[in-house]
């Protein structure tokens, strides 16, 4: 059960982290961010990103090995940056339509879900 809940609260910190880091390039869209200078982005995508860590942290603390999880610290974070780049094909696919998902990305892709099998390897 802890292994689905740190992966479930790993999703949502590293959607919350996709729209901080990269949803601000959309704001422009949005009546109420097209003045808005980039300090004001900055602190908008801070407030974003605050939501991150409400999630991240506990996923680790949850997950850890060493705290009655079922990761090591190397399982953690590699489970994480797949994640990180799935939620990022999907968001950049869904609110960038200009960007495509090529075979080369495919490939760095399988690459990554080959490091989870390395990582996981006894």
């Amino acid at each position: 059960m802890k292994s689905f809940l740190t992966i479930f609260l790993l999703l949502c910190s590293n959607t919350f982290m996709t729209l901080a880091w990269y949803g601000h390039l959309r704001f422009k869209d949005l009546k109420w961010f097209e003045h808005l200078g980039l300090v004001g982005i900055v602190l908008v995508s801070w407030g974003i990103a605050l939501f991150e860590y409400c999630f991240q942290v506990p996923a680790n603390r949850i997950g850890f090995r060493e705290n009655g999880g079922p990761f090591s610290l190397m399982q953690l974070k590699v489970i994480q940056e797949v994640i990180t780049l799935t939620v990022f094909v999907v968001f950049s696919l869904l609110f960038f339509k200009t960007e495509t998902f090529r075979w080369n990305h495919a490939v760095g892709f399988v690459f990554l879900v080959l490091a989870v099998y390395f990582i996981f390897r006894k």
